[in-house]
């Protein structure tokens, strides 16, 4: 398939008195460069994937070395799109690291027109149990590393008119479970920070965030593994979610695809929910 069509195309179909004028929509991001973070796995693999199968050419970021297997998969699920494909190892909890990175990714590139903050790591503890240690790790990769990265690739993406700046955020943003601290309040901050930078940057630059609930990656099995009976488990918290099932990474990589293409482009300063339907249902 080319990579510059995408099978998530959406259908816009007229009255049935006049079906000879359907619409096709598709998703077309041909040309542009991608900054994915935390693309060595999960949703930032979903991510890269769905953004080179619009059309992008993505540089990507992780802790693993590059010939590490999940660095492999990285590249190669961008250059089976046909795509230019990049891959820079680094640790973003480190505050020297982000603008050196985004550096690195707009000179592989040419360029920046699209940034998908996704980089974050579980840090579930209770309150009392959280040392400062924990503390200080949680809030600069969850919280600061997304201003990092995003200040540092604002001059590029002014250039893009507009640039598009994705942050990963968390259902934790909006209500959590006892023993998630300090991640549920490092991902309640993002939605600030989306609020503040879409404000200071408009209308050059749009910045949305993005809420997923659970999706089907290697760290939710860990969850679900905790369990004496994981899959006994994993069946009961499909049952809380009224799609009844749990999320997968290309749906929230298509959602992004969507959210960086110029039909989303009124679309800024705010975060969007997408766990889905848990946070409708009362769990009691």
């Amino acid at each position: 398939m080319s990579s510059k069509s995408t099978p998530e195309s959406v259908k816009s179909t007229r009255p049935a008195t006049s079906t000879s004028n359907t619409v096709s929509l598709a998703i077309d991001l041909t040309g542009k460069r991608a900054l994915v973070t935390g693309a060595s796995d999960g949703i930032g693999m979903g991510v890269a994937r769905m953004l080179a199968r619009a059309g992008c050419d993505v540089a990507g970021t992780g802790t693993v070395a590059e010939d590490h297997p999940r660095a492999m998969d990285f590249l190669s699920c961008v250059t089976r799109e046909n795509r230019r494909v990049f891959y820079l190892q680094g640790d973003l909890s480190n505050p020297g690291v982000p603008t050196g990175l985004v550096d690195r990714a707009i000179a592989a590139l040419g360029g920046l027109d699209i940034v998908i903050s996704n980089a974050g790591r579980n840090a579930f503890k209770k309150v009392e149990e959280t040392t400062e240690t924990d503390w200080e790790n949680c809030m600069n990769l969850n919280l600061a590393a997304h201003w990092r990265v995003a200040k540092a690739a604002t001059p590029a993406l002014r250039e893009a008119k507009p640039g598009v700046v994705i942050i990963m955020t968390s259902n934790h943003a909006y209500s959590t479970i006892p023993g998630c601290f300090p991640y549920n309040i490092a991902k309640a901050g993002l939605l600030g920070m989306v609020q503040a930078l879409a404000i200071e940057w408009g209308p050059a630059i749009r910045v949305v965030g993005l809420a997923p609930g659970f999706i089907d990656t290697g760290g939710n099995q860990q969850w679900f593994d905790s369990f004496p009976n994981p899959a006994a488990e994993r069946a009961r918290t499909e049952t809380m979610h009224p799609a009844g099932r749990i999320g997968t990474v290309d749906e929230v990589g298509t959602f992004c695809a969507y959210l960086c293409s110029p039909a989303a482009g009124f679309i800024t300063g705010n975060t969007l929910l997408m766990d889905g339907g848990r946070s409708a249902l009362m769990q009691d």
